[in-house]
């Protein structure tokens, strides 16, 4: 409510904290592939798996870009004439 008063948050809205689980999955993806993951730890829970792994996938719209036109370089091979 202080915040709000503020200013600092729309009218009528508040923000929750990130779940300790949300900090630990998001900590994990930012260093290992999920991949390094599953070979490292015999048992991990499906709730940590999913939240792992949603964290693993870019969120800026730039990185989004990024990775869904990354380029081998095999297609201009291809595509070059000679």
């Amino acid at each position: 409510a202080a915040a709000a008063a503020l200013g600092l948050l729309p009218l009528g809205k508040t923000q929750s904290p990130e779940s300790l689980l949300d900090i630990a999955a998001r900590k994990v993806a930012e260093k290992w592939p999920f991949q390094r993951v599953e070979e490292r730890f015999e048992r991990i829970p499906e709730p940590v798996q999913r939240r792992i792994v949603y964290w693993s996938f870019p969120r800026g719209e730039r990185e989004i870009c990024m990775y869904s036109s990354f380029n081998t370089g095999a297609e201009d091979l291809a595509a070059a004439p000679g």
